[in-house]
């Protein structure tokens, strides 16, 4: 039989009264799909439960803010802030960990279409070798925020509780825990990886475009042959052993 993934309620009822396997099978498969779908549309619902209570006691502007890059060897600490809009419906926004690149970087643009307010920060390998990866961490979160128009009224934070006058949350693992800190994440990750591939084409004996500066075999081979580059954060191991050229 020919597959209908949208059955109406008219179609549904002739398929419970047709005996036939290929009919009962179709039958089956559909209500996996709408159990799928369900628990899809519940999962997201949970994950966007910080940002409801936020709403439901007036705050307006609530953000979510994360980071990527804080272990690699070479490359920036790159920060990302989201504010959302209360009807925002994507289910797909998760964890950027948990997402292939072509995802990403789909619903990044998803994403920026849909924010009311968006931004992105970089903090380079000599400003994070002054300041301490935590430090600078927490200076390109915060870089992030105040660039944010609307300015965001509360904060939903990976992990990190910035010094800023502005109500705030501090979730342990919070990029698969609230939808606009996994959506800071996306936007985070996409622009980082973005600006690993531009530095493969400056640098591309230590293989930047596939490692995105973690310590991978080709990077550190790289790294022996022909020491750090202008990009490597010469504050940690073991490119602390080179000098900054």
């Amino acid at each position: 039989m020919q597959t209908n993934e949208k059955p109406d309620a008219g179609l549904l009822e002739a398929w419970k009264e047709d005996s036939r396997a290929g009919v009962q099978k179709e039958l089956q498969r559909y209500a996996r799909r709408q159990k799928q779908q369900r628990e899809k549309y519940e999962d997201f619902y949970r994950r966007l439960s910080f940002e409801q209570e936020y709403w439901s006691r007036g705050f307006q502007t609530v953000a979510g803010v994360d980071e990527v890059g804080r272990g690699p060897l070479a490359g920036p600490v790159t920060t990302a802030a989201v504010v959302l809009p209360e009807d925002f419906s994507l289910t797909e926004v998760n964890d950027s960990k948990t997402l292939s690149a072509k995802k990403r970087e789909e619903l990044e643009t998803k994403i920026k279409e849909a924010a009311v307010a968006w931004s992105v920060v970089h903090i380079e390998a000599d400003e994070i070798d002054r300041l301490n990866i935590y430090q600078a961490t927490k200076k390109a979160m915060r870089t992030a925020v105040a660039n944010l128009e609307p300015a965001p009224d509360a904060l939903l934070v990976d992990a990190m509780a910035l010094p800023l006058h502005i109500e705030q949350q501090s979730l342990v693992q919070g990029d698969s825990r609230s939808v606009s800190i996994a959506a800071a994440s996306i936007l985070a990750k996409v622009e980082r990886d973005r600006y690993m591939q531009y530095y493969h084409t400056l640098y591309p004996d230590y293989d930047f475009a596939s490692n995105k500066g973690y310590g991978t075999r080709n990077h550190l081979d790289g790294l022996k042959r022909l020491g750090g580059c202008a990009i490597h954060r010469y504050s940690f191991q073991p490119v602390a052993g080179f000098h900054r050229p």
